[in-house]
């Protein structure tokens, strides 16, 4: 399984039907993953980054669950970042899955395409939750821990990013489940 594939395959054993995104070459492997689950997993395509962060915002505050959008590294995540950040006062469910440029070159300001300097550093101020996947095998674990960061406590956004060779990295995956419910609090 691609680490593509075992991000989309946890997403909709979370109950996630839709993702909002702007395809772009850093994320082309992750929407190939989705049009093989389209069947499953809806996908919502906009003209710019702001619609897929806002359409995802709006939906999480409009159903109370938890929602998601995709955009490219760099200029694809500061255009959404002004959801993020709202998303982080309106206390909603917003999962964003970032690009990222090649995994060996990060941090070492090379000149990639849509690189940023920093970019975790930013993303890690504008969310509660922030992972990068490195395989396969724990993008499930990773998509359920961002899910899970949102139901405890304060609710708000989670991020998670992807370079774009791991996209398509092969390895083993454990069975995605759907998770249990979690147990309501007495009172």
């Amino acid at each position: 399984m691609t680490t593509a594939e075992a991000t989309v395959a946890a997403l909709i054993a979370h109950g996630l039907d839709t993702i909002y995104a702007l395809p772009g070459v850093h994320n082309d492997v992750l929407f190939d993953a989705l049009f093989m689950a389209s069947d499953r997993i809806r996908t919502v395509h906009t003209r710019h980054e702001q619609g897929a962060a806002y359409m995802a915002l709006g939906a999480a505050l409009a159903t109370g669950r938890v929602q998601a959008y995709s955009v490219v590294p760099g200029p694809g995540l500061l255009n959404s970042s002004a959801a993020l950040l709202t998303a982080y006062g309106t206390n909603a469910p917003v999962l964003a899955l970032i690009g990222h440029i090649p995994q060996a070159a990060i941090g070492r300001m090379l000149g990639h395409l849509h690189e940023i300097r920093d970019q975790a550093g930013i993303i890690e101020r504008l969310v509660d939750f922030y992972a990068r996947i490195h395989s396969p095998g724990e993008a499930p674990g990773l998509v359920a821990a961002a899910i899970a960061s949102m139901g405890r406590g304060r609710r708000g956004p989670a991020a998670l990013e992807c370079a774009i060779d791991v996209w398509g990295m092969r390895g083993p995956v454990s069975a995605i489940a759907r998770p249990e419910p979690a147990a309501m609090p007495l009172d």
